[in-house]
């Protein structure tokens, strides 16, 4: 056989470049669209559930080494919470802080247990929301160069 021939068999042998890189594009992006797609379904106990925007809650129960100050504290946007009860009469939730890293008062401290209306969180996490804000916040400064 001759060389060039040897080389056009080894170059249809081996797949293409670009078809190997969409597969892997497809594989990466395809579960986040499936989720974002997905309805949230019912809120049950031990579900993580994010604050809408900053939101004033209700304490329910202070982590054991804390003093309570008042019976209200704020949750930063996008906090999440783990839900504890659901079963409250009012449509309420009780759920306990998870993420907020600063022990400022008048902000709700790690592992309080608070009381959230249903119309102050949300369920998961608006996956292609997030990367349009972040697209919407870094593409003006490459407009202004």
């Amino acid at each position: 056989m001759s060389e060039s021939s040897q080389l056009h068999n080894r170059n249809q042998a081996e797949p293409p470049l670009w078809s190997m890189v969409a597969t892997m594009i497809l594989i990466l992006v395809a579960p986040l669209i499936l989720y974002s797609l997905a309805p949230a379904g019912p809120i049950r106990e031990g579900d993580t559930i994010f604050s809408e925007g900053q939101q004033q809650v209700s304490i329910q129960q202070l982590a054991a080494s804390q003093e309570i100050r008042d019976k209200t504290c704020l949750l930063d946007p996008n906090s999440p919470l783990i839900v504890i009860d659901t079963s409250p009469a009012d449509g309420s939730i009780i759920a306990e802080v998870q993420g907020n890293p600063t022990d400022e008062w008048p902000f709700c401290p790690v592992h309080t247990e608070v009381i959230v209306k249903t119309y102050q969180m949300f369920q998961k996490p608006a996956v292609f929301d997030s990367i349009r804000k972040l697209l919407a916040g870094t593409l003006p400064r490459f407009s202004r160069s």
